[in-house]
């Protein structure tokens, strides 16, 4: 392989010239930069305190988007096999969550007209926090979970689920065994898919001629709008406008029929494609919302382009709150351990000379510590022990539930801290029970 030489020197060493990035979606050279956040660990690598003087691997989080199909993406320096062979967030350890799940699979139900002759699998579908909500209303479920840890979980609650990545290879397998899909459900599961064109080959071949596949991940108009930089992780690949999940849907015989907005994980979109061929029809809200994003600029690089700044302007306001919280001999803690946190404290340098320990409600992570960053994780009762005078709440999104669940923290006197899009302290005191 020939590789081109650039006149860059260090000493006496000529470098090569990087090589081009294409769009892991449409393939055209990557030339536009969104956001550069340095060297972070995968962000779902707690450590056991026996490690805690090993080496870690670190990983840019150089972001690049697409100016012909706008995907927002990271390369794949971290292999799916990596990541989620053991996995450690388990999505029922967030009630919201699984109160949303439930929702949408009452609602979906009876929108299709799902039963006892159908069959809804979810890709990526964790501990079953989904599809346990199908039973009472009569219909089958089939999960397909990568991380087997997790997938035991899915079994235990009598969830069928197979432990394997999702693709064309195995869709077709699924079909020769006649397991063909009514609804196929992907929850923030897109963003976590290095091969996009295999991901989305494989649902048009589970997909049963008038089935439908609803999608949701977060919205990247919401990510530029309210400053989200730290939902930029190496779990996640890729993000997603509702232009570019038109694009991926018409590469693959597939269209876009309907799209919701909802609140969940900052800002989502639920999206809901069909076949081609299908008699569906679109909803009003698919153009509305395509021409609504045109109006943003998301077609337009400069709108990716201005977003670096505020991602450091954010984190110059982080710390100097802390800074200053800290000077003021302020105790400071944190609240969960959630993926998007560890990118915050990694980009952000903060360690245990800002917060000196964070709790989680999962008991995976207790007794380790955060990667990079190595802040201790403890149960939620430490915060009642230690009484810190700020708790950073880490999962911001899920800041109204927190705030509900430890309201009584006020006892003391102490603040929640929310560093995103930019710093503000709530007052429980001040906040409805």
């Amino acid at each position: 392989m020939n590789i081109r030489a650039v006149e860059t020197k260090v000493g006496s060493t000529i470098l090569p010239a990087p090589a081009a990035t294409s769009c892991r979606l449409c393939g055209r050279n990557l030339r536009h930069g969104f956001v550069d956040l340095g060297m972070s660990p995968p962000c779902e690598s707690f450590l056991a305190a026996e490690d805690v003087d090993q080496m870690e691997r670190y990983y840019p989080l150089n972001v690049l988007v697409c100016d012909g199909c706008y995907l927002v993406q990271l390369k794949e320096y971290v292999s799916p096999e990596a990541i989620f062979t053991e996995y450690a967030y388990f999505s029922s350890f967030s009630t919201s969550w699984v109160e949303h799940a439930k929702t949408y699979c009452e609602q979906i139900t009876a929108r299709l007209g799902l039963g006892s002759e159908s069959l809804a699998v979810e890709l990526a579908s964790n501990d079953g926090y989904l599809l346990q909500h199908f039973a009472p209303l009569g219909v089958p479920v089939l999960g397909v979970e990568p991380a087997a840890n997790v997938a035991r979980a899915a079994v235990k609650k009598g969830i069928p689920t197979l432990v394997d990545f999702f693709g064309v290879a195995l869709a077709e397998r699924m079909v020769a065994e006649g397991q063909r899909a009514d609804l196929i459900i992907g929850n923030n599961v897109l963003a976590q898919v290095p091969d996009l064109n295999d991901f989305v080959a494989g649902i048009a071949i589970l997909l049963k001629p008038e089935g439908v596949v609803t999608l949701e991940f977060p919205h990247i108009e919401r990510l530029i709008a309210e400053n989200q930089f730290d939902t930029i992780y190496h779990e996640h690949f890729s993000y997603f406008s509702l232009l570019t999940i038109d694009i991926m849907a018409a590469r693959h015989g597939l269209r876009v029929i309907d799209v919701e907005e909802l609140a969940t994980h900052g800002g989502s979109l639920r999206v809901h494609l069909a076949h081609g061929t299908s008699s569906h029809a679109t909803s009003v809200r698919v153009p509305e919302l395509l021409a609504r994003e045109k109006r943003f600029g998301l077609t337009e690089m400069a709108t990716y382009a201005s977003f670096g700044e505020k991602a450091r302007r954010a984190k110059r306001d982080l710390l100097l709150f802390l800074i200053a919280a800290k000077n003021d001999h302020k105790r400071i803690c944190g609240y969960g351990a959630p993926g998007k946190g560890n990118t915050l404290l990694n980009y952000c340098a903060i360690g245990t000379d800002f917060l000196d320990f964070t709790v989680d409600r999962n008991p995976y992570k207790h007794g380790r510590v955060t990667p990079g960053m190595h802040i201790p994780i403890l149960p939620v009762s430490a915060i009642d022990e230690a009484k810190p005078d700020y708790i950073l709440i880490l999962p911001w999104n899920l800041k109204d539930e927190i705030a509900r669940q430890m309201h009584h923290v006020a006892a003391w006197g102490a603040k929640f801290v929310v560093p995103i899009p930019f710093v503000t302290v709530i007052n429980p005191a001040e906040q409805p029970r």
